[in-house]
């Protein structure tokens, strides 16, 4: 019997203990944001630890031929795991892409050694169930550079980087971008269907997608316009709005980038996205993400920017008044035995492992919730 995968009250000492550590890790780090809610991701536990996979059948065929926002999210996953290792004492151990045969494989995950958390762990992993991400504007008030500059430190952590656009022509001519992309994107049919897909109506008990929970019924308009993506569709769903200003603040904008393009680059911008998500929320800061301008190759030249660095994502960041819930999977749903099936199966939604295929290298990239 796979001890870290057998009935708690048959253990005992240490393996029971394993056991506790695996479900406390998996039950975190489900709450990761990834693209349009598609939690593309599933565990399997064994004596070495956790293995985090990627879910090709979560994947965004259409939007994400590549998978890149797929390994975002996964990458984002990932820190949520090792931060819930360091809250409950453990120091996580942590191998990225271990198995080039397989390439779904994101990560390999153990902990051998204790040390205690720090404050600021612990302010990150307070906020994990409670971030949310935002669709809408700010007050007008500036961020501290202060808190910035740490935002900028924790992504180059991961090998990434955060580009503040100070600038308002800048500003102004990414405004212009995510307005253009957004656009053309709710032009191309498969795009429309496969957002639709991943839009829950009201009254859904779907755990997976964009609930109406997510969104306000009437998009907010920002100065300049970031819009947000369309998941009503004009059918009316969301939120009633919180604030009766005709236009509000964009907040303090930001790329978030990488200096190369390979599948390592997006799971270490996926870390550092969340740990950005987790330190603006645990100082009272919320954040709205825009892909849009990334799903196509023409605003990655036009935003400008030098030579080897890819932007991924556009952020808004500020302060604001949110009342957006969200709905993710159990974690049992999501942890499978070390032969592939699910522990605790919760229909309906993939989630087990699917045939490993590389990634590819042409297309589109997608958006995320």
């Amino acid at each position: 019997m796979n001890g870290l995968l057998a009935p708690a009250a048959t253990l005992a000492g240490p393996e029971q203990a394993a056991v506790g550590i695996v479900s406390r890790v998996v039950g975190e780090a489900v709450w990761a944001p990834s693209v349009h809610n598609t939690q593309p991701w599933w565990f399997t536990a064994g004596p070495g630890g956790l293995c985090l996979y990627a879910d090709r059948a979560r994947q965004l065929t259409a939007a994400d031929p590549d998978g890149r926002e797929m390994l975002i999210s996964c990458g984002a996953a990932l820190f949520t795991a090792r931060l819930a290792l360091r809250v409950a004492g453990w120091v996580p151990e942590t191998q990225v892409l271990p198995d080039p045969a397989r390439p779904l494989l994101v990560a390999r995950l153990g902990w051998h050694h204790r040390s205690a958390p720090v404050e600021y762990e612990r302010r990150l992993y307070a906020q994990v169930r409670l971030r949310r991400s935002h669709r809408g504007g700010f007050d007008p008030l500036p961020l501290a550079p202060q808190l910035l500059a740490v935002l900028q430190q924790s992504a180059s952590r991961y090998g990434a980087m955060l580009r503040v656009v100070t600038d308002e022509g800048t500003r102004a001519a990414l405004a212009d971008a995510v307005q253009a992309a957004e656009h053309a994107l709710r032009l191309d049919s498969a795009l429309v269907r496969e957002r639709t897909a991943w839009a829950s109506p009201p009254g859904s008990i779907r755990l997976d997608g964009v609930p109406p929970t997510a969104y306000p019924a009437r998009a907010e308009r920002t100065f300049p316009h970031f819009p947000a993506p369309d998941f009503a569709l004009g059918r009316g769903w969301g939120l009633p709005p919180l604030s009766t200003i005709p236009g509000r603040f964009a907040g303090t904008v930001c790329l978030l980038a990488t200096t190369s393009d390979t599948p390592a680059d997006w799971i270490g911008l996926g870390q550092a996205l969340q740990r950005i998500l987790l330190t603006n929320a645990a100082w009272g800061v919320a954040t709205a993400l825009h892909s849009q301008p990334f799903e196509l190759r023409w605003p990655r030249r036009f935003a400008g920017t030098r030579p080897r660095l890819y932007p991924h994502l556009l952020l808004r960041m500020g302060t604001t008044v949110q009342a957006a819930s969200s709905v993710r999977r159990p974690p049992a749903s999501v942890l499978l035995t070390a032969d592939g099936q699910p522990v605790d199966p919760a229909p309906p939604g993939p989630s087990s492992p699917q045939q490993a295929q590389p990634y590819g290298t042409s297309g589109r990239s997608a958006r995320r919730d």
